[in-house]
């Protein structure tokens, strides 16, 4: 059988459909479920091995990016929470999702705020993957990949140097934001002005992931703006991370 993955809804999220045809495009069963069926007991969250809150601006960002939807979980969600995180079971937050991931608690110690731009920054980035083993969802990346980016309120700042220190030395960083050549960036490379370049972070058991790039958006090799041009891309730098999800909970 296929691995199930829901793909949470929202109002005012607006990349579950393509997140669902990634999970689908390398073999998952997705489902798109809407945060109010699992509520009302519709939907129960544990006949899924895996959970991805994707990008969007849920609830119009009101209160902050995420926030709400954090708040549906911690208060009308907290049980059924726990337990999936409980059984170890993945999840897998892009965009608006690490938005909420970081205001519910999951991925702790840091925040995201509006970009230094003051703007919604649109591009795409190269991201270097520095993760040394934790993580699940990049197992087998390596050196640098490029994905896009498309959100106002993505800048990584931890809550003390003392924590960005520990985020490194658990092994807590997934990806950096750097320049064509792999080295640190500034704008527009780093689009949001993250403290130390970061652009992903999981938590220490290495199941629960968050980035603001979308892996959603390069899957195929057309999907890259350069793809006449680029050379025989065989896939999307997206791929891994679905197929990586898969393969761990199977």
């Amino acid at each position: 059988m296929r691995p199930r993955v829901l793909v949470l809804r929202a109002p005012g999220s607006n990349c579950d459909q393509e997140t669902a045809a990634a999970w689908r495009h390398v073999g998952g069963e997705a489902d798109l479920v809407h945060v109010n069926a699992l509520v009302r007991g519709e939907v129960a969250l544990l006949d899924y091995q895996i959970l991805t809150i994707p990008g969007g601006f849920t609830y119009g960002d009101d209160l902050g990016a995420g926030k709400l939807l954090a708040n549906d979980f911690l208060y009308r969600l907290r049980d059924r929470l726990e337990e999936f995180v409980g059984r170890g079971r993945p999840i897998l937050g892009i965009c608006n999702g690490f938005q909420a991931l970081v205001k519910m608690g999951l991925l702790s110690g840091a925040t995201l705020y509006a970009n230094d731009s003051g703007r919604f920054e649109c591009r795409w980035v190269n991201l270097r993957s520095v993760n040394r083993g934790r993580c699940i969802w990049t197992e087998g990346l390596e050196g640098l990949i490029e994905l896009p980016v498309a959100h106002g309120e993505g800048k990584f700042v931890p809550e003390s140097e003392r924590k960005l220190a520990e985020f490194w030395e658990k092994d807590q960083v997934v990806f950096t934001y750097v320049d064509r050549e792999g080295r640190p960036a500034s704008y527009p490379n780093n689009p949001n002005g993250s403290v130390g370049g970061v652009a992903g972070l999981c938590d220490r058991s290495g199941t629960i992931f968050g980035l603001m790039p979308h892996p959603e958006r390069h899957i195929l090799p057309c999907h890259h703006p350069n793809w006449t041009r680029g050379g025989a891309r065989l896939e999307g730098d997206g791929v891994a991370i679905f197929r990586n999800g898969l393969q761990y909970v199977r």
